[in-house]
């Protein structure tokens, strides 16, 4: 153990490695082999998917998405790197924005309706660049790997002395380092640093950095009312303070005076979004009606929100979310169809469309749906299914597969595909579930301990005995187990095993094999 544990803390110091901060010229900690490369390729690798999985992108006013990549790439070409920087609106309401390692940004919806003018959201994408030109993701990860490095040594040591995306509950099947990537809560040195060098980039690009003073100025107040939806967006990863305010403020004197400012286009490009925020509105407060079960409310507010925005692709996905709430799977699949008329990019559509499609039993068109949405974004809820669709027709290999992709997922579905894999493995290998033990009871007779440590019931279990008697001869025979074992029930029998003197005994002459068991189905 202290071999290991000396093991581990030298591969962490032959990990260890200091790299110049582009941005600041500075040193910082980043391991080696998370560089520009592992930047670029987990940027590129990630975006599409985290992207899918935070709402899709935002479709019905292409000029608003030039003006945003305008706005980006403007601030991008005052980078200290050489970065492929891409910028993407998503289709949430939800205010928020965030950045992936390589410069791949996105703002949502919501945060663009809540701002007042290009200076402010060049303050927000300025903050966003930094995060991606100063390698903060990579820094980070640094200091995640080392902790877990402690953590693991830590363990050894110790041991050595002793299915929602528009309000559906969808288990998303992404690498942990996405998530953690676009979730991270950066240190106050991150965001300091991102504040300072994202004003200075403003600066540089001709913006008035008072837009990002009054930007937290204004992020601080909604902060007091602790509204729900900016607690869950930006202010989740990008906590504001009156810290961050009068650093603002002296930062912003130390730049020059004036620049541009952009109150009047910014509200002229983001007009025709501001217009139909009613609409937006009407579509989240019908899911949330739909999540409590009041089908009549939330179908009130879907017709409102289609009224006012029938180009949306959400608001009609919403209405087949609703019909299928209602078991109404034939509108439902044409409520989805209707969606993918409008958006063929988004997974969540052809995952409902699939479903609908599957309670329909048109399982060859479900499967076409299951996966197209699997190729947007791997969920527990698509592979679940197709591996129901491929047990049917007996592809049992196929089967087992998209059944562990789904058991990856800590959700119903995820435990339901947990199931189906023990339900098709067990009469293979019942041992592995199935555990026993021998013991001597105090008559001197050995009897089994038998426990169930699958997520299914089992039947038809069969043990096999096998013992050496006194005279050295090994006998064999099966001992069958009646009844019924729940999940984690245990049980004993007896093995008509007797005259072994002591537990010693018991281990060397002794031995209980699972040879035979079923899982049970039943009833749910």
């Amino acid at each position: 153990m202290r071999r290991i544990l000396l093991a581990i803390i030298v591969l962490a110091f032959t990990l260890t490695g200091c790299s110049t901060n582009p941005v600041t010229g500075e040193k910082n900690f980043v391991l080696p082999n998370l560089d520009e490369s592992w930047e670029r390729d987990v940027g590129q690798q990630m975006y599409a998917p985290m992207r899918q999985s935070q709402g899709g992108d935002y479709l019905l006013d292409p000029a608003l998405t030039e003006y945003v990549q305008s706005v980006g790439n403007r601030l991008a070409a005052q980078s200290s790197r050489d970065l492929p920087y891409e910028f993407h609106i998503l289709n949430d309401s939800i205010p928020n924005a965030w950045a992936l390692p390589g410069g791949k940004i996105v703002v949502n919806r919501g945060l663009l309706t809540e701002l007042e003018s290009e200076a402010e959201l060049a303050a927000v994408l300025g903050h966003e660049i930094i995060h991606a030109d100063a390698a903060h993701g990579a820094r980070q990860q640094s200091k995640g790997l080392l902790t877990q490095v402690g953590m693991m040594a830590a363990m050894i040591y110790g041991s050595s002395k002793a299915e929602s995306t528009q309000g559906q509950q969808i288990a998303m099947i992404l690498p942990q380092l996405g998530a953690q990537l676009i979730t991270t809560k950066y240190g106050r040195d991150a965001e300091r640093e991102s504040d300072l060098y994202g004003m200075r980039y403003m600066s540089a690009a001709g913006y008035d950095p008072q837009g990002a003073v009054e930007l937290q100025e204004t992020f601080v107040e909604l902060s007091k009312d602790r509204r729900s939806d900016w607690l869950s967006g930006l202010f989740a990863s990008h906590p504001p303070s009156t810290e961050r305010v009068a650093n603002n403020r002296k930062t912003a004197k130390n730049l020059p005076q004036g620049g541009e400012y952009g109150r009047d286009i910014y509200m002229r490009k983001t007009a025709y979004l501001r217009s139909k925020t009613p609409a937006y509105k009407a579509h989240d407060e019908a899911r949330k009606a739909l999540a409590e079960d009041k089908l009549e409310e939330a179908r009130t507010l879907a017709s409102k929100a289609i009224e006012i925005e029938p180009r949306e692709a959400l608001f009609r996905a919403l209405s087949g979310d609703i019909y299928a709430a209602n078991d109404q799977f034939g509108r439902a699949e044409r409520a989805y169809s209707d969606a993918l008329e409008r958006d063929d990019g988004f997974f969540y559509h052809y995952l409902r469309r699939g479903q609908a499609r599957y309670e329909r039993k048109n399982f060859v068109a479900a499967r076409t749906d299951l996966e197209h949405s699997l190729e947007l974004l791997p969920t527990a809820q698509a592979n679940y299914l197709l591996g129901n669709l491929d047990k049917r027709v007996g592809n049992m290999e196929s089967a087992i597969e998209h059944y562990q992709a789904a058991s990856q997922s800590n959700s119903p579905t995820g435990k339901d595909a947990q199931r189906e894999l023990v339900m098709l493995d067990m009469p293979n290998n019942p041992g592995k579930y199935i555990q026993t033990q021998a013991f001597l009871a105090q008559n001197g007779d050995v009897g089994a301990a038998v426990r169930n440590n699958s997520p299914v019931a089992v039947g038809a279990i069969i043990l096999k005995v096998e013992y050496i008697d006194d005279t050295g001869r090994l006998r064999t025979y099966s001992r069958s187990i009646g009844g019924t074992l729940q999940p984690g029930q245990q049980t004993t029998v007896s093995t008509d095993v007797s005259g072994i003197p002591d537990t010693n005994q018991l281990a060397r002459r002794v031995r209980l094999t699972v040879i035979s068991a079923k899982p049970v189905q039943q009833e749910t």
